[in-house]
């Protein structure tokens, strides 16, 4: 997208991105991202080894996750592992880029003016 495109189609691209930032905004939640990454595919009783989070939280953060659409259960047997999904947390970082293209472009104009 760029830094010309129409204001609007800007604003409803970025506010698709919103709840993943908003998710991702919780510090037990980017820890689990951060773990699923790392680690691969874990249930919860694997997720809340060795921390002080019980496994209701770590259900909770989970369903908040997977309804922005960065982690999903996959069932195995009896057990319920869960897996990060990368696609929307590159639509949030396509959002990033978009905001990085606009602070570049001011940056720019910023420069040619105080360079007259």
């Amino acid at each position: 997208m760029s830094p010309r495109a129409n204001p609007a189609s800007r604003r409803t691209s970025l506010r698709g991105s919103a709840p993943i930032f908003a998710a991702l905004g919780d510090e037990t939640r980017l820890y689990l991202i951060a773990v699923l990454c790392s680690k691969g595919a874990m249930s919860i009783a694997q997720l809340t080894a060795g921390t002080a989070i019980t496994r209701q939280a770590v259900t909770k953060h989970l369903q908040v996750l997977a309804h922005t659409g960065l982690v999903r259960d996959v069932k195995l047997g009896r057990e319920r592992l869960w897996e990060f999904e990368p696609a929307q947390l590159e639509e949030a970082r396509r959002s990033l880029d978009v905001i990085a293209r606009q602070w570049d472009c001011a940056l720019a104009k910023l420069k040619s003016v105080v360079e007259r």
